[in-house]
């Protein structure tokens, strides 16, 4: 039996003493904070953008740290997905039967506002690991343990968390996708029609060299959880990494490369986060050149100029559109980063976008290079 996830709480990091994360989130994305715990060593702090909330584990006391696990990973990272369960004991014994390593087994925390289990099982995804939470005996602002913190009002940015995107070692999508399945109720999300979920959607960015392969898994209709991505680089006959190898390298391993944010208003939340200092990916300039990319922008109601002013990336088609922008890393590593993405009827992520990610990846790298 699967330990099916009803609705995502919240994704953790770990982060060393003095790294600047939760202030940039605030700073420059429009979090809030939300909720604050210090013990042990650890200050973990949790901040809101709409329904999106981020918990930053800051420092490295000599236990874990309170519905999560510390990995002992070599760099920042993005390290838990914590995930809203019935009954989190049973469901550390079904995955626990399946073979799947619990680190941290059945813990009960109180507080006066209520109660919540939680367990924390090892995922095959790197140092991803799992917080499955039973909390509906809880009424406070976050989880017991944690304190309340003032702060203003939410920007309204960003609603909710649209997708996780995990970058993975060549070849090793099909056993990823079915530890999900069978570990955690989620099934194939098919990106294109017919679409073999062993190949999943192979996108050949440049000819002869190379692309990506993704895979998408959503969970059972009535949960509130995010597509799963799983991300791995195509064979390619160049010597450049792209950008699922180079995340790889610079994280040593795999594990969660970034999350879609969703906005309901990409213009107004790109620039609110390009004034307050957040720096945003630039396309390439042919991206908005391209052969019927002016008309296709304009369809869906925008205008070519103010999106190629924000490096704003549009695709579809048939009244169904897709906007993406990304931003730069959020870790000196240069290893996991933010997308906004607003949907106007289209499902999946969209090609021309995933290219045009790619190629201004690949600048972005070679500019650094030189610098």
């Amino acid at each position: 039996m699967a330990a099916h996830a009803r609705r995502l709480c919240h994704i953790a990091f770990h982060v060393p003493a003095g790294q600047p994360l939760a202030q940039d989130l605030q700073r420059l994305f429009g979090f809030q904070p939300l909720a604050v715990r210090e013990a042990g060593g650890w200050r973990q702090l949790a901040l809101r953008s709409g329904d999106a909330i981020f918990l930053v584990n800051e420092g490295a006391g000599p236990g874990e740290p309170l519905y999560g696990l510390d990995p002992r990973h070599a760099v920042p990272s993005a390290t838990n997905l914590c995930f809203d369960v019935d009954d989190a004991s049973a469901a550390a014994r079904a995955l626990a039967t399946r073979g799947c390593r619990v680190p941290v087994p059945p813990v009960n925390v109180r507080d006066a506002q209520g109660t919540a289990t939680y367990a924390v099982v090892s995922s095959p995804a790197g140092n991803l690991s799992l917080t499955l939470l039973e909390r509906a005996g809880y009424h406070g602002p976050f989880l017991p343990g944690f304190g309340p913190v003032s702060s203003k009002a939410d920007s309204g940015w960003v609603s909710h968390v649209d997708h996780l995107t995990l970058a993975c070692m060549p070849g090793s999508s099909p056993k990823l996708r079915r530890w999900f399945q069978d570990c955690l109720g989620f099934h194939h999300l098919p990106l294109n029609p017919g679409e073999d979920p062993e190949l999943g959607l192979e996108v050949v960015v440049q000819s002869g060299h190379g692309g990506l392969r993704l895979t998408a898994l959503q969970n059972p209709s009535g949960s509130v959880v995010p597509t799963l991505v799983l991300a791995e680089s195509l064979p390619g006959a160049t010597n450049r990494q792209d950008q699922v190898e180079q995340f790889l390298v610079r994280h040593r391993g795999p594990g969660l490369q970034h999350v879609g944010l969703y906005t309901p208003n990409i213009m107004e939340a790109s620039e609110g986060m390009a004034v307050a200092g957040g720096r945003l990916l630039t396309p390439p300039k042919a991206y908005y050149q391209q052969p019927g990319k002016e008309g296709q922008i304009l369809a869906a109601g925008f205008k070519p100029s103010l999106l190629a002013r924000q490096g704003i990336l549009l695709d579809g088609d048939k009244g169904k559109f897709l906007l993406q922008v990304f931003t730069k890393s959020l870790f000196a590593e240069d290893t996991f980063f933010l997308e906004l993405i607003q949907r106007q009827g289209a499902t999946g992520f969209g090609q021309d976008n995933i290219r045009a990610l790619w190629q201004s990846m690949q600048e972005e790298a070679a500019r650094g290079q030189k610098a």
